[in-house]
């Protein structure tokens, strides 16, 4: 089931945290390097991710967190917001490790285009990290191209040469000519 949640109060935040446990677990070095505890570095890290989503994330235009469940599980979740007229920007698609190569990503994503293309024209891009096969694989799948070498966070306003930058466009743009950066 898609679950579209579009305030702070209405995520289950242990369900979400099971989600991104690989990723948290991995960002301890970076938000909480002199933590030798690796427990209580994942809960600093937990914490300030949800503290993100409640003073910054959901304050933006259209703030959207989708969840694909699975048996009351959360199995894959990304993030959406408006950052231009049309212009919106997808972020942090992350799926349990125990549930990958399920295409659970992939039903996650298309759901969140269907459900989007009932609204009208829209862009939608993504930054994908250029070694991370599976998820560029995925994103290509549900119908996003890749539209520069450097991918564009919208959000940090900042361009990242470690990712690809990508992009969804409902009506799609049918031209043989390289459209260039995405923004």
């Amino acid at each position: 089931m898609l679950l579209k949640i579009t305030a702070f109060h209405d995520l289950d935040a242990r369900k979400l945290m099971d989600v991104y446990a690989e990723s948290n677990a991995d960002n301890t070095a970076y938000f909480c390097p002199g933590e030798t505890d690796l427990a209580s570095a994942v809960k600093k890290v937990e914490e300030g991710f949800l503290e993100y989503l409640k003073n910054d994330f959901f304050r933006r235009d259209e703030a959207v967190y989708w969840v694909l469940e699975e048996d009351g599980v959360w199995v894959s979740a990304l993030r959406t917001c408006r950052v231009g007229r049309e212009l919106y920007y997808l972020e942090a698609l992350e799926t349990r490790p125990d549930r990958r190569m399920k295409g659970c990503a992939a039903n996650l994503l298309s759901g969140v285009l269907a459900d989007m293309k009932q609204h009208g024209a829209f862009r939608l891009c993504d930054c994908v990290g250029k070694r991370n096969a599976a998820s560029l694989k995925t994103h290509e799948t549900c119908g996003f191209r890749i539209v520069s070498q450097d991918g564009f966070d919208y959000l940090q306003n900042e361009t990242n040469p470690r990712c690809f930058g990508l992009e969804y466009r409902c009506p799609p743009v049918h031209s043989t000519v390289e459209r260039g950066d995405a923004r």
